[in-house]
């Protein structure tokens, strides 16, 4: 039950002045939620001083504020023109300037002799000082309802700045003090305010007050989101280790079998990547740990040898991934691992159906089947394991939190680990996994062949043309991927599809065509066809950013490339390059792609290091698109930028660790509860 000192920030934004059944909406919609807590936490982007000064003082192009003295009314003398109402300040006059203004408006707003407020950007025109459409125009005895700094709130359409301004400061004024949640240790040596006053000092700043106390405001307030994800992320695990999963020992028969079946030894950081795993898996505390990997890495072996440990233990694991193409793919790499075991690999999509999916899912349940590779078909309510002791996710960020734990309402309670391709930066791992253990791969398999690449204007696509006639000549294997232009797959199916056109004809019959909304046999085929070498060049979108192994492809070609983030473009990249054939990368951009966009491409020619293009990206984009959609479930930062406050996290961790709880915890914990 919530306490009741929070209720008036609980309370609906309609309960505040100004905010009536159809201003409520507007607001709910800028505040993202309909509480008067979340009017609080909308932090103005910056201030505008409106303090009083003389006309004399005012500067073309900035806000001035001045009291004036109505002197004349001047009307348009066209439609066009704007009403004049020419003020003084003393020896100073000014106009300000209406267009579309009714003559009663102005005569109430602006009587003969009366004095007034008026705040606004002025210019000169014709050496005279000018003020159109004033934000402010108040009498003298309104002066207390303009803030001599005044907060620039996000609007929408509708919402007027001054209508925000107004509720802002009513919800200011509901806000309770509320007993401490940080430790007196660490507001001292940050020199952070409480967090009312932390409120007060953004919401409501003194002009005397020094700049350093709004960034010593925020700080403080984004350290409270960060102990509440931390608050919530050690609960999370406490009731994830109180669960019992079965502790998979294992003998390594298996996969002895299986090393030498793959016919390379691990790298130092695999191998230090599967001690960690093993000791979990050791364990009959449940297991939740996520593995990072550059392309290449050598995850999908990790997961191949974690599975087989489960067979070894007498028990079933399980891989789902995204996409059916990913999922063929792990099946034909763990497949061939696990048949030199002497263990059968399944795979189920939701392709499967009648008969041939029955006995799939009776040999699932009976347990003789003891590994499973499949899609979220795996999480039908048909699908029923005899004993799963190990969930495998791959790229997990691509999942609803429910799905990437693994099915932890099912009752099965198996070890979960998850593993991305996409590196993450470190921020981003405190803010979004901070719930789980994390091992890195930082080193790739010995031979993998490097990636040459370039940026080229799409201007020039002659050169690129010729270029591909060349290299198609030699043998050689082109990706030639086409940009995602909008939310939906359609107009990058289009960019493919008219490549692919463009392309055939310059190549009869060494084209093929992969695009997501192609039929499942289509896609098959079109794969297998670009792996046999009977098509040289494969046309398609971002389908193939994951999952797509084909050894000898040496060239990509990334059209549209500055529409792409980093990561995106590191994962498109990391299709060529993977046997022991020199890659080649080439990003087409278009010749007036902004400068921003280009810094990113640079950055991706410069280094072929995943951990450093995740963090460049980070840096350039945010938090925002590094991961791709946010995911439902996912923590949603309202305060707490990870890019500037990224170093508060790991306090924010050590102070939840060592905290304990408190009746001023419980309130955190309230303020920032994750609303349905």
């Amino acid at each position: 039950m919530r306490p009741e000192i929070l209720f008036p920030l609980f309370a609906p934004l309609s309960s505040l002045p100004g905010l009536g059944p159809k201003m409520a909406p507007l607001a709910a919609r800028v505040a993202g939620g309909e509480r008067v807590l979340d009017l609080l936490f909308t932090l103005p982007g910056g201030l505008v001083d409106r303090r009083l000064r003389p006309l004399a003082a005012a500067r073309p192009g900035a806000v001035a504020t001045a009291l004036v003295e109505v002197a004349g009314h001047r009307s348009p003398a066209s439609s066009r023109a704007p009403w004049r109402i020419t003020c003084r300040d003393g020896p100073a006059f000014i106009d300000i300037l209406y267009f579309g203004g009714r003559e009663d408006w102005i005569s109430r707003r602006f009587p003969i002799g009366a004095r007034r407020i008026v705040s606004g950007k002025v210019e000169i025109r014709d050496a005279r000082l000018q003020m159109p459409h004033p934000d402010h125009v108040l009498a003298e005895a309104e002066a207390a309802e303009l803030p001599a700094l005044e907060p620039v709130y996000p609007l929408t359409a509708g919402l007027l700045a001054r209508v925000m301004l107004r509720a802002t400061r009513a919800a200011l004024a509901r806000a309770p003090d509320l007993p401490e949640w940080i430790s007196a240790e660490r507001l001292a040596r940050a020199g952070w305010p409480s967090w009312r006053e932390a409120l007060r000092i953004l919401h409501a700043p003194d002009p005397g007050e020094p700049g350093a106390l709004a960034e010593r405001a925020r700080a403080r307030l984004a350290f409270d989101e960060a102990l509440a994800g931390q608050y919530r992320f050690l609960a999370i695990r406490a009731r994830m280790q109180a669960r019992t999963a079965p502790a998979l020992a294992g003998d390594g028969r298996l996969r002895e079998a299986a090393l030498r079946e793959f016919g390379h030894a691990l790298t130092r950081g695999q191998q230090a990547a599967l001690a960690e795993i093993d000791r979990d898996l050791a364990r009959s505390q449940r297991m939740r740990r996520l593995l990072q990997g550059d392309v290449g890495s050598g995850k999908t072996l990790l997961a191949s040898l974690a599975m087989l440990r489960a067979a070894e233990s007498g028990h079933q694991a399980a891989l789902m991934a995204p996409t059916e193409l990913l999922a063929r793919q792990h099946f034909s790499v763990i497949g061939r691992l696990a048949a030199a075991a002497g263990v059968e690999v399944a795979l189920l999509t939701g392709r499967d159906r009648g008969r041939a999916r029955e006995h799939l899912l009776a040999a699932i349940a009976a347990g003789t089947t003891r590994l499973v590779i499949g899609t979220h078909a795996l999480l039908s309510a048909d699908v029923t394991f005899q004993s799963l002791g190990l969930a495998v996710i791959d790229e997990g960020h691509r999942f609803g939190v429910h799905q990437r734990l693994g099915g932890a309402e099912d009752g099965t309670a198996p070890h979960v680990l998850v593993m991305t391709a996409t590196p993450i930066p470190r921020t981003l791992l405190l803010t979004q996994w901070g719930e789980v253990d994390v091992s890195r791969i930082p080193d790739k398999p010995p031979g993998r062949a490097p990636v040459t690449t370039t940026m080229l204007a799409l201007s020039e696509l002659d050169r690129v043309l010729a270029r591909l006639d060349a290299a198609v000549a030699e043998g050689k294997k082109f990706f030639w991927v086409c940009p995602l232009v909008g939310e939906k797959d359609s107009e990058g199916e289009a960019a493919a599809e008219r490549r692919f056109a463009e392309l055939s004809a310059r190549l009869p019959g060494k084209v093929a065509l992969l695009h997501g909304r192609m039929k499942p046999d289509a896609r098959d085929a079109a794969m297998a066809s670009f792996a046999a070498g009977r098509v040289v060049v494969l046309v398609a979108t971002t389908v193939i950013e994951v999952g797509v192994d084909v050894p000898d492809a040496q060239v990509m070609v990334i059209e549209g490339a500055e529409r792409f983030g980093l990561a995106q473009l590191h994962q498109l990249r990391g299709r060529v390059g993977r046997g022991d054939l020199h890659g080649a990368c080439l990003l087409l951009h278009a010749a007036d792609a902004p400068e921003p966009a280009l810094s990113r491409l640079r950055v991706l020619c410069e280094t072929d290091d995943g951990f450093r293009i995740a963090e460049a990206d980070f840096s350039l984009r945010g938090p925002g698109e590094v991961l791709g959609t946010r995911q439902s479930g996912a923590m949603g930062l309202r305060l707490l930028e990870p890019a500037l406050h990224g170093h508060l996290l790991a306090e924010a961790r050590a102070e939840a660790e060592a905290a304990p709880p408190t009746a001023a915890r419980a309130l955190l914990l309230e303020l920032f509860a994750e609303t349905e």
